[in-house]
């Protein structure tokens, strides 16, 4: 099996994870909106790599300027990611910290 195939065939379970993820909606939106990024970032470097090979006669690796440029998606999908769930973490925290404010004598309420 080629590595161009390979890697079509991988977006198959990516997409079932993207769907999981929206239906669940248990997943933070700005976390969703980067994982998203991730097919924005598969659609950028596509077209780059042909371009490489057309142009330069090279693999996208090869061709720092494009390669780079292809990359970057994949880094703000990635910070994201990050910062979507560092803001769930951060409204946890709050919360569960209102509630011992409020009801200092009751056990924290989980869901």
């Amino acid at each position: 099996m080629t590595k161009e195939t390979l890697f079509g065939l991988s977006l198959f379970p990516y997409l079932g994870f993207l769907w999981f993820l929206t239906r669940s909606g248990k997943t933070p939106r700005l976390a969703l909106i980067g994982f998203y990024m991730t097919l924005v970032f598969v659609a950028v470097t596509i077209p780059a790599g042909i371009y490489a090979k057309v142009k330069y006669g090279a693999e996208l690796a090869n061709v720092d300027w494009l390669h780079g440029s292809a990359e970057s998606f994949l880094t703000l999908s990635n910070i994201l990611v990050v910062l979507g769930f560092r803001q769930a973490i951060i409204q946890t925290q709050q919360s569960s910290n209102d509630q011992k404010k409020t009801h200092p004598d009751q056990p924290l309420q989980t869901e």
